[in-house]
Protein backbone atom coordinates (compact mmCIF):
# COMPACT_ATOMS: atom_id res chain seq x y z
CA UNK A 1 0.00 0.00 0.00
CA UNK A 2 2.91 2.37 0.69
CA UNK A 3 4.23 1.98 -2.83
CA UNK A 4 0.88 3.25 -4.15
CA UNK A 5 1.30 6.50 -2.21
CA UNK A 6 4.89 6.81 -3.48
CA UNK A 7 3.77 6.30 -7.08
CA UNK A 8 0.95 8.82 -6.65
CA UNK A 9 3.34 11.35 -5.07
CA UNK A 10 5.84 10.92 -7.93
CA UNK A 11 3.09 11.31 -10.53
CA UNK A 12 1.74 14.42 -8.80
CA UNK A 13 5.25 15.90 -8.60
CA UNK A 14 5.84 15.11 -12.26
CA UNK A 15 2.50 16.66 -13.20
CA UNK A 16 3.28 19.82 -11.23
CA UNK A 17 6.72 20.05 -12.85
CA UNK A 18 5.32 19.57 -16.37
CA UNK A 19 2.55 22.10 -15.77
CA UNK A 20 5.06 24.61 -14.40
CA UNK A 21 7.38 24.04 -17.38
CA UNK A 22 4.55 24.43 -19.89
CA UNK A 23 3.46 27.66 -18.20
CA UNK A 24 7.02 28.91 -18.16
CA UNK A 25 7.38 28.17 -21.85
CA UNK A 26 4.08 29.88 -22.63
CA UNK A 27 5.14 33.00 -20.70
CA UNK A 28 8.50 32.96 -22.51
CA UNK A 29 6.74 32.88 -25.88
CA UNK A 30 4.51 35.79 -24.84
CA UNK A 31 7.56 37.80 -23.78
CA UNK A 32 9.22 37.03 -27.12
CA UNK A 33 6.17 38.37 -28.96
CA UNK A 34 6.27 41.54 -26.88
CA UNK A 35 10.01 42.00 -27.33
CA UNK A 36 9.60 41.59 -31.10
CA UNK A 37 6.99 44.35 -31.07
CA UNK A 38 9.35 46.59 -29.08
CA UNK A 39 12.16 45.78 -31.51
CA UNK A 40 9.97 46.75 -34.48
CA UNK A 41 9.06 50.00 -32.72
CA UNK A 42 12.72 50.79 -32.08
CA UNK A 43 13.56 50.14 -35.72
CA UNK A 44 10.77 52.52 -36.73
CA UNK A 45 12.04 55.13 -34.28
CA UNK A 46 15.57 54.81 -35.66
CA UNK A 47 14.46 55.16 -39.28
CA UNK A 48 12.27 58.11 -38.28
CA UNK A 49 15.25 59.84 -36.70
CA UNK A 50 17.28 59.16 -39.85
CA UNK A 51 14.53 60.73 -41.95
CA UNK A 52 14.50 63.76 -39.64
CA UNK A 53 18.25 64.22 -39.99
CA UNK A 54 18.08 63.67 -43.76
CA UNK A 55 15.37 66.30 -44.18
CA UNK A 56 16.90 68.83 -41.78
CA UNK A 57 19.32 70.33 -44.30
CA UNK A 58 22.36 69.54 -42.16
CA UNK A 59 23.93 67.30 -44.76
CA UNK A 60 24.69 67.72 -48.41
CA UNK A 61 21.82 66.78 -50.77
CA UNK A 62 23.37 63.53 -52.02
CA UNK A 63 23.97 62.22 -48.50
CA UNK A 64 20.47 63.27 -47.46
CA UNK A 65 18.94 61.37 -50.37
CA UNK A 66 20.96 58.23 -49.60
CA UNK A 67 20.00 58.38 -45.91
CA UNK A 68 16.33 59.01 -46.70
CA UNK A 69 16.26 56.16 -49.22
CA UNK A 70 17.81 53.67 -46.80
CA UNK A 71 15.46 54.77 -44.01
CA UNK A 72 12.42 54.51 -46.27
CA UNK A 73 13.40 51.03 -47.42
CA UNK A 74 13.87 49.96 -43.79
CA UNK A 75 10.42 51.32 -42.87
CA UNK A 76 8.59 49.66 -45.76
CA UNK A 77 10.39 46.30 -45.89
CA UNK A 78 8.71 43.26 -44.42
CA UNK A 79 9.60 39.72 -43.51
CA UNK A 80 13.09 38.52 -44.30
CA UNK A 81 13.78 41.67 -46.33
CA UNK A 82 13.38 43.73 -43.15
CA UNK A 83 16.59 42.45 -41.55
CA UNK A 84 18.59 43.17 -44.69
CA UNK A 85 17.06 46.64 -45.03
CA UNK A 86 17.93 47.42 -41.40
CA UNK A 87 21.50 46.20 -41.97
CA UNK A 88 21.71 48.38 -45.07
CA UNK A 89 20.50 51.37 -43.04
CA UNK A 90 23.23 50.68 -40.49
CA UNK A 91 25.82 50.53 -43.27
CA UNK A 92 24.67 53.89 -44.63
CA UNK A 93 24.68 55.42 -41.14
CA UNK A 94 28.17 54.08 -40.57
CA UNK A 95 29.38 55.50 -43.87
CA UNK A 96 27.93 58.93 -43.07
CA UNK A 97 28.52 59.24 -39.32
CA UNK A 98 31.54 57.03 -38.59
CA UNK A 99 34.10 59.84 -38.33
CA UNK A 100 33.86 61.62 -34.94
CA UNK A 101 35.49 64.76 -36.36
CA UNK A 102 32.84 65.12 -39.06
CA UNK A 103 30.07 64.61 -36.53
CA UNK A 104 31.67 67.13 -34.15
CA UNK A 105 31.64 69.67 -36.98
CA UNK A 106 27.93 69.04 -37.54
CA UNK A 107 27.26 69.45 -33.81
CA UNK A 108 28.32 73.11 -33.91
CA UNK A 109 24.67 73.91 -34.70
CA UNK A 110 22.54 73.36 -31.55
CA UNK A 111 19.55 72.02 -33.50
CA UNK A 112 21.87 69.61 -35.31
CA UNK A 113 23.31 68.45 -31.99
CA UNK A 114 19.82 67.66 -30.70
CA UNK A 115 18.91 65.73 -33.86
CA UNK A 116 22.19 63.79 -33.79
CA UNK A 117 21.77 63.00 -30.09
CA UNK A 118 18.27 61.68 -30.79
CA UNK A 119 19.61 59.58 -33.69
CA UNK A 120 22.43 58.18 -31.54
CA UNK A 121 19.94 57.28 -28.79
CA UNK A 122 17.62 55.61 -31.30
CA UNK A 123 20.53 53.56 -32.67
CA UNK A 124 21.55 52.44 -29.18
CA UNK A 125 17.97 51.59 -28.22
CA UNK A 126 17.50 49.49 -31.36
CA UNK A 127 20.72 47.59 -30.65
CA UNK A 128 19.69 46.95 -27.04
CA UNK A 129 16.20 45.83 -28.06
CA UNK A 130 17.66 43.35 -30.54
CA UNK A 131 20.04 41.91 -27.97
CA UNK A 132 17.26 41.60 -25.40
CA UNK A 133 15.00 39.88 -27.93
CA UNK A 134 17.75 37.46 -28.93
CA UNK A 135 18.44 36.56 -25.28
CA UNK A 136 14.77 35.73 -24.77
CA UNK A 137 14.75 33.61 -27.93
CA UNK A 138 17.87 31.70 -26.89
CA UNK A 139 16.33 31.00 -23.48
CA UNK A 140 13.16 29.66 -25.10
CA UNK A 141 15.17 27.50 -27.50
CA UNK A 142 17.17 26.04 -24.58
CA UNK A 143 13.94 25.26 -22.75
CA UNK A 144 12.34 23.72 -25.84
CA UNK A 145 15.35 21.43 -26.36
CA UNK A 146 14.83 19.67 -23.05
CA UNK A 147 13.88 16.04 -23.50
CA UNK A 148 10.55 16.10 -21.64
CA UNK A 149 9.49 19.29 -23.41
CA UNK A 150 10.12 17.67 -26.80
CA UNK A 151 8.66 14.26 -25.98
CA UNK A 152 5.48 15.62 -24.44
CA UNK A 153 5.20 18.53 -26.91
CA UNK A 154 4.85 21.07 -24.10
CA UNK A 155 5.46 23.88 -26.61
CA UNK A 156 2.32 22.86 -28.44
CA UNK A 157 2.27 24.00 -32.03
CA UNK A 158 4.08 27.28 -31.47
CA UNK A 159 6.77 27.83 -34.08
CA UNK A 160 10.38 27.75 -32.96
CA UNK A 161 11.39 31.35 -32.24
CA UNK A 162 14.25 32.79 -34.27
CA UNK A 163 16.87 35.34 -33.37
CA UNK A 164 17.16 38.59 -35.31
CA UNK A 165 20.57 38.70 -36.94
CA UNK A 166 21.53 42.01 -38.47
CA UNK A 167 24.13 44.72 -38.24
CA UNK A 168 22.89 47.31 -35.75
CA UNK A 169 26.07 48.86 -34.43
CA UNK A 170 26.09 52.52 -33.55
CA UNK A 171 28.39 54.57 -35.82
CA UNK A 172 31.55 55.67 -34.01
CA UNK A 173 30.92 59.34 -34.66
CA UNK A 174 27.50 59.21 -33.00
CA UNK A 175 28.71 56.96 -30.18
CA UNK A 176 31.73 59.19 -29.50
CA UNK A 177 29.42 62.07 -28.61
CA UNK A 178 28.10 60.05 -25.67
CA UNK A 179 31.53 59.86 -24.06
Amino acid sequence: MEWLFIVIAVLVALGVYLSWTAGRLDRRHARIDKSRAVLEAEFLRRSGCVLDVASSGLLDPATSVILADAASRARTASGSERDQAESDLTAVLTAVFDDPDDVAELRSDPSAAAALDELAMACRRAAHARRFHNELVLGAVRLRRKVLVRWLRLAGYAPMPETVELDDRVPHGLDAARN
